[in-house]
Formats: structure tokens, C-alpha cells, sequence
């Protein structure tokens, strides 16, 4: 008894292990300091950064109705500011998985909001949307789920090996390749949603007819009430204030034209990003069975 009393008051604890320092915790074998505790991964820059980008993605869904400049303005600033704490986050060694998937999150949740509204405002195009999406999430989401399960610990989902795809390895390794390829992705269906406004050849509800009696025959005209407003996705008000604003649709057809290449290469890429990290996980799935003896063989 006298000597556990001793151990303790020499700094021992009763097994005999050296104790810690007030303030120290012990995580994994390793020693955590009350410096390390004390951050606070969710106020690292990148994460505030992140966090703005969400703000103003949210204010321009808000505005994407009806403020076409408005909205473009704040949608174009929140994918810029993607790049940003990419920066802050090497410049102030705050690189964290939070904030990876942070910005894989908003990244997916941004684009997908824009292809929504594009959806509803051109119907006929609204598979090819619904499918971009659904390619978009999916391949992420399996890339993310392949790294996390069958990458080492700590593994960046933009860490690529070669040997497994060049193409990928380029597109995640090169930043150059990776902000070219998503800025024109963006730059793309921001192009459409302002054409969406602007050219009556995408939009035909922006071309002016009149009826014989006079009246105007655009949908949701208070004039021409059984068609009312749901019969343009588009959203008659939209337009109306498009018109006001005299919208041109020179620029946006000429940043369609040359974003567009690049954007179907994009898909490309989630289609190859797909498939390759299926195979990742199915490779895993077989060493799984074969490391419990299955299939087991017929006696």
C-alpha cells in the first residue's frame, strides 16, 4: 500500500507507466497536447471559405428565378472561391478530410441545384439533366466511398495511382487540369441558364405573338389565364423581366460554345471515375471472400 502511495506521489500511477502531465491525453498510443486539443478543425481557413461558398450558393438560388445577373454573380464567385481554400489550405497546412468532403458536398450540391432549375426550364432536355446528375453523384460518391475503404489511412480521395487510371491521375494530380476542367464545367451550364433567359431559340415563350382579339398569348399572361404559369417551366415572369432587362444572348451562346468541349470531357471522366472505382471496390470485395475461405468448394 505504502508503495502505490509512493509511485503516486513520485508521479507514477499504480500500474508502474509514468503518469501524463496535466492537460495530456492519450489517443491511439500517441500523446495529444492541450495545444492540439484546443483546435478547432471546423474554424480552420479553408472550412470558413467553404462555408462562404454555401452562403453564397444559397443566395443565388435564390435569386436564380427571376435576377439572372444577380444570380450568375454570386454562383461564379462560390465556384471561384473553390480554388481559394484549396490555397489557404496548403499555405496554412490546414488540409483536412472535413474539409474534403466539404467540398466535394457543396460542389455536388451547387451543380445539381443549377441542373434542376435547367431542368425545369427546358423539359425536353430534362433526362439528360436528371442524368448528369445521377453521373455526377454516383461517380463521386463511389470514388469517395473506393479511397476511403480500399486507399491506406488518410488517403486523399485526389490521391489517383497511375497505374489506375492516367487519365484520372492527370485530372487530380494537375491542378491546372482539375480548375480548367471544372471552372468550363460550371461556366457551361451557367451559359445555358442565362440562354434560358435570353435566346428565343432555346426559349421560344421569348418570342412576343399576339392573338387575334389582341391579347397577348404568353403563358401566364393574366390575359390568357387557362394556360397559367405552369405551363412554361421557364416561368413567364422570368422572361417578362428578361425582356426588361434586355438581355443579350451573344456572350452566353459564345461561353456555351467554348466551355462546351470541355464540359462533355468532364463527363467523360465521371463516367471513367465510375467505373474504375466500381472495380476498386470489387476488387476488394473478392480478397474479402478469399480471405474466408469462399466460394468454398464442393466436396
Amino acid at each position: 500500500m505504502n508503495g502505490v502511495k509512493a509511485r503516486k506521489h513520485n508521479g507514477e500511477a499504480a500500474n508502474g507507466a509514468p503518469r501524463k502531465p496535466n492537460g495530456y491525453a492519450n489517443l491511439g498510443g500517441k500523446d495529444i497536447t492541450p495545444t492540439e486539443r484546443s483546435e478547432n478543425v471546423f474554424l480552420f481557413y479553408p472550412n470558413i471559405i467553404g462555408y462562404s461558398r454555401i452562403i453564397l450558393a444559397i443566395a443565388s438560388l435564390y435569386y436564380m428565378p427571376l435576377h439572372p445577373r444577380t444570380c450568375s454573380l454570386l454562383y461564379s464567385v462560390s465556384c471561384l472561391l473553390d480554388a481559394l481554400d484549396g490555397l489557404a489550405a496548403r499555405q496554412f497546412n490546414q488540409s483536412t478530410r472535413f474539409g474534403a468532403v466539404l467540398d466535394m458536398v457543396t460542389d455536388r450540391c451547387t451543380t445539381s441545384c443549377l441542373l434542376v432549375f435547367l431542368s425545369s426550364a427546358f423539359p425536353r432536355w430534362a433526362l439528360l439533366f436528371q442524368g448528369l446528375i445521377s453521373l455526377d453523384f454516383a461517380s463521386h460518391y463511389m470514388h469517395m466511398y473506393a479511397t476511403l475503404t480500399m486507399g491506406d489511412s488518410g488517403q486523399s480521395h485526389k490521391k489517383i495511382d497511375q497505374s489506375r487510371s492516367r487519365l484520372l491521375h492527370l485530372y487530380y494530380n494537375n491542378r491546372t487540369v482539375l480548375f480548367i476542367f471544372c471552372a468550363m464545367n460550371e461556366l457551361f451550364f451557367i451559359a445555358i441558364y442565362l440562354l434560358s433567359f435570353s435566346s428565343p431559340m432555346l426559349t421560344p415563350s421569348l418570342l412576343p405573338t399576339e392573338d387575334k382579339a389582341g391579347a397577348t398569348s404568353q403563358p401566364g399572361s393574366p390575359l390568357n389565364p387557362s394556360s397559367m404559369i405552369f405551363a412554361t417551366p421557364g416561368s413567364a415572369w422570368a422572361m417578362e423581366l428578361a425582356r426588361a432587362n434586355k438581355m443579350d444572348s451573344f456572350w452566353p451562346w459564345v461561353l456555351a460554345g467554348v466551355s462546351f468541349p470541355v464540359m462533355a470531357g468532364k463527363q467523360i471522366l465521371n463516367g471513367v471515375q465510375l467505373v474504375k472505382a466500381s472495380k476498386w471496390v470489387a476488387e476488394g470485395d473478392i480478397r474479402a471472400r478469399r480471405a474466408q475461405g469462399l466460394p468454398k468448394k464442393k466436396s
